[in-house]
């Protein structure tokens, strides 16, 4: 277990180390000079941009920038500063993760307790009025854009039946609606998937083994069926955490929540570079170590993973 926690750790810092290449490189790409987009809409002089560049480390080697860049963050948690703002990009992050955290946990939660349940009893009677509800319904669900979605909650919780609040962030009222628009999309996934593995192991010659000796059908189900046959779910929850940390974006824009999602788009919209490139270094980061908390769970629960 020790060699195989090691391993994907390695993996984790190579695909991190990648990633962030690619992201730093690509925001290299972007047309304009980013000088210039600090003091957009004024125009500063030639000498006042040199100057500029030459403080940023514009004027280094792409590579000699990139790993000045990497390695402050590594050492000192400095994702640099914000053009836009003029503040770091850490303490941006560090005031706009909790709400983002907040709903992709508020989404994950109603992803597993509809979609969990739902491919179980789907499964367990296949074919059937329920079973076709079921997946009808999970094919509504990942079809449905989440923006119309989130949308529609609103029209109908907020602006009819008034409920919930249609904006900001506060109690438990305020991510009712933005969790449900996250997780119903998850929830879908997860019923089609839970229903497929357990349809999978249903009629494995160990489950007709155990029916054969005489074990009642409750017992077959919940020892040697749901047991199984929900260890991939594990690994699809870990896929489905990097969907809720990305779908956020979408999501709080509709809503109006504050968040990683909302200072993304406004970077992106004010050329804010730095801003960008932080955000989705940050994201990739924590996408990577939740896939490894999943990967080393399910390593527990299987141990046939770890060879």
């Amino acid at each position: 277990m020790i060699s195989y926690t090691l391993n994907r750790i390695a993996q984790l810092v190579i695909t991190v180390f990648v990633a962030s290449f690619v992201i730093y490189g690509a925001m290299q790409l972007v047309p304009g000079d980013p000088v210039l987009a600090m003091f957009f809409p004024r125009v500063p002089p030639p000498d006042v941009v040199e100057a500029v560049r030459e403080e940023l480390g514009l004027n280094k080697p792409f590579l000699a920038r990139y790993f000045d860049y990497i390695g402050n963050i590594i050492l000192h948690g400095d994702f640099g500063q914000s053009f836009k703002q003029m503040r770091p990009v850490a303490a941006i992050l560090v005031e706009n993760v909790p709400a983002t955290v907040e709903l992709a946990i508020a989404g994950m939660i109603v992803t597993l307790l509809v979609g969990i349940p739902a491919g179980i009893v789907a499964a367990l009677s296949p074919k059937r009025l329920v079973d076709n509800a079921v997946m009808v319904g999970a094919l509504i669900g990942v079809s449905t854009p989440s923006f119309w979605l989130g949308i529609l909650l609103m029209l109908v919780f907020s602006l009819r039946l008034r409920w919930f609040p249609t904006s900001g962030i506060g109690g438990l009222q305020h991510v009712v609606l933005p969790a449900l628009t996250l997780g119903l999309y998850g929830a879908g996934y997860m019923a089609r998937f839970v229903r497929s593995s357990i349809l999978e192991v249903k009629y494995q010659e160990y489950v007709l083994t155990a029916r054969a000796k005489g074990l009642s059908e409750r017992w077959v189900n919940l020892k040697h069926i749901l047991r199984n046959a929900l260890i991939p779910v594990v690994t699809m929850a870990g896929m489905l955490t990097g969907y809720m940390l990305g779908g956020a974006v979408i999501v709080e824009t509709v809503f109006g929540r504050l968040g990683i999602g909302h200072v993304l788009v406004n970077a992106i919209s004010n050329k804010d570079y730095p801003l960008v490139q932080g955000l989705l270094i940050f994201t990739v980061s924590i996408f990577c170590v939740a896939n490894l908390v999943v990967d080393l769970s399910y390593a527990y629960i299987d141990p046939r993973v770890r060879y």
